[in-house]
């Protein structure tokens, strides 16, 4: 007896029905495989670039070392300070102030602009701060103080692209302040860090200064096009 849903004698059972990619016609099918491709060498090639960019010294790295950091510095900079025998025990806060020109011609210098506490306001109870937030002024400066002598001079190329990008950073920020729009246009940013100790815990009987420390860099001229707005 032929239970019930079960195909007559002698006719072909019923393929089961596709899903996924195999559901997409011919034509998608292909467009899916090379946006797959894509995606799988754009992967190995920024994987290739970061390995490169942290190996030993070696052939290609000698080569091609200029097409390797202009991939790698700063967004995909990688350092090891979480693993160092003695992580950091301090709090860096990135400060700018900026020279602006009225349109009257006068020129009038802001106060300081805590930008590292702004970024630290708005991921304070955030339970999904943004990466921009947590990391993009932070590891600029990073990348400034790696490349420029104490006396704050630029070393080599990446030295000048890093004050470049600083520089970016905080006319951006400073371009979404009110009270500098309404004073006219930016000329000139200046640049500084503040470092303060973090306290030791009462048990360890350990004293140090919890003054801050400044490290002031020199002013930086704003290029028209930046002043204007056109850092996005």
């Amino acid at each position: 007896m032929r239970e019930p849903g079960a195909p007559e004698p002698g006719m072909p059972e019923a393929a089961a029905p596709r899903t996924g990619v195999a559901a997409l016609s011919r034509r998608y099918q292909v467009v899916a495989a090379l946006a797959l491709a894509v995606v799988a060498v754009a992967a190995c090639a920024h994987l290739a670039m970061v390995f490169l960019s942290v190996a030993p010294a070696n052939t290609v790295s000698k080569a091609h070392g200029k097409a390797i950091d202009e991939w790698v510095f700063p967004e995909f900079e990688q350092n090891w300070k979480l693993f160092a025998p003695n992580p950091l025990q301090q709090n860096v806060d990135v400060q700018v102030r900026a020279q602006v020109r009225a349109r009257d011609g006068g020129v009038s210098t802001t106060g300081w602009y805590d930008l590292s506490a702004q970024d630290g306001a708005k991921i304070d109870g955030n339970p999904l701060p943004s990466h921009t937030q947590q990391n993009e002024l932070r590891r600029a400066w990073d990348f400034l103080v790696s490349t420029h002598s104490t006396d704050n001079k630029p070393v080599g190329l990446r030295g000048s692209l890093s004050e470049q990008y600083v520089r970016r950073i905080v006319v951006m920020r400073l371009c979404g302040v009110d009270a500098i729009k309404k004073k006219g246009v930016i000329a000139r940013v200046q640049v500084r860090s503040s470092t303060t100790n973090v306290a030791p815990p009462d048990w360890s009987g350990e004293r140090i200064s919890t003054s801050p420390v400044y490290r002031v860099l020199s002013w930086w001229t704003v290029p028209a096009d930046e002043a204007a707005g056109g850092v996005r």
